[in-house]
C-alpha cells in the first residue's frame, strides 16, 4: 500500500527554505506513528531537511542524480525503481514534486491540515474528486499554533 503523509496548509504551503513553517508537536508525533517501522520514500531535499536519519525507518530517495550517495539513504532514480525497493508497500512524506508522482499510485492520504495559510516555497494542490474523507479529528488552537485536522482521505 502506497500512503501519502503530509502536512499541509489552507493554501496548499507544505514547506519554506527547507522547514515546515508551523511547529505542530502533535502532528510530528503522528507522523512517527504513521512512519514507524515502513519504508519512506522521499525526494532529496525532504531527506537533507533531516538533522540525520529518522530511527526505525528506511530512507528511499529520489534523486536524478546518479552520482549522490548519503549514509542512511538508498537512492533510486525512478518512482518504479523506488517501489521496487519497498515492495511497493511505502510511506510517501515528500516533497511536494514527489508527492505529484506518487498520487496515482496512492491509496490512502493521512493529512494534517493545517488552518493557516503562511508563507511558503513548497505547495501541494488540492487532491481531486476521487478522493473521500475516511476519518477526521479537530484540535483548536494552542498559544501561537494554529488550529488543525487529522485527516483520512481514501479513494472513491
Amino acid at each position: 500500500m502506497i500512503t501519502l503523509v503530509l502536512a499541509r496548509a489552507v493554501n496548499g504551503v507544505i514547506g519554506r527554505d527547507g522547514t515546515l513553517p508551523w511547529h505542530l508537536p502533535a502532528d510530528l508525533k503522528r507522523f512517527k506513528a504513521l512512519t514507524m517501522g515502513r519504508p519512506m520514500i522521499m525526494g532529496r531535499k525532504t531527506f537533507e531537511s533531516f538533522p540525520a536519519p529518522l530511527p526505525g525507518r528506511r530512507h528511499i530517495v529520489l534523486t536524478r542524480d546518479p552520482d549522490w550517495s548519503a549514509p542512511g539513504a538508498e537512492p533510486a532514480h525512478t518512482p518504479g525503481q523506488a517501489l521496487r525497493l519497498t515492495g511497493g508497500d511505502a510511506v510517501v512524506i515528500g516533497g511536494a514534486q514527489v508527492f505529484a508522482l506518487f498520487l496515482d499510485r496512492a491509496e490512502r492520504i493521512e493529512l494534517t491540515e493545517v488552518h493557516a495559510a503562511p508563507d511558503g516555497d513548497a505547495v501541494v494542490p488540492p487532491f481531486g474528486d476521487d478522493w473521500r474523507e475516511a476519518m477526521r479529528e479537530d484540535h483548536d488552537a494552542e498559544g501561537d499554533r494554529p488550529t488543525y485536522s487529522f485527516v483520512t482521505l481514501v479513494r472513491g
